[in-house]
């Protein structure tokens, strides 16, 4: 699919950028070079091909889903600068 200098100063109008008009048909050149590539991919079989998430065929290791309290209240409000009734304090932000 071949882009042309217009097709060009449109999609830099949507994305609100700035080409300058010599700049225009170089990207043309470089955008349709692309989508030749991406044309180039979808003649490509994948049929016998499983879907995958990730190139290295493993399973993360699982631990066990156990619902705590925590437990650890006091621990982490110590590292706050602000503390009242057991709670982070902050400044107002809104008047």
């Amino acid at each position: 699919m071949p882009i042309d200098k217009a097709t060009v100063a449109k999609i830099a109008r949507l994305a609100r950028i700035r080409v300058p008009e010599a700049e225009q048909e170089r990207l043309a050149g470089e955008l349709s070079n692309i989508l030749g590539w991406v044309e180039q991919l979808a003649e490509v079989d994948t049929a016998d091909v499983r879907p995958m998430t990730s190139v290295v065929d493993a399973v993360p290791p699982m631990r066990p889903d156990e619902v705590t309290d925590g437990g650890r209240r006091d621990e982490i409000l110590a590292n706050s600068p602000n503390v009242a009734r057991g709670f982070f304090t902050v400044p107002k932000v809104v008047e």
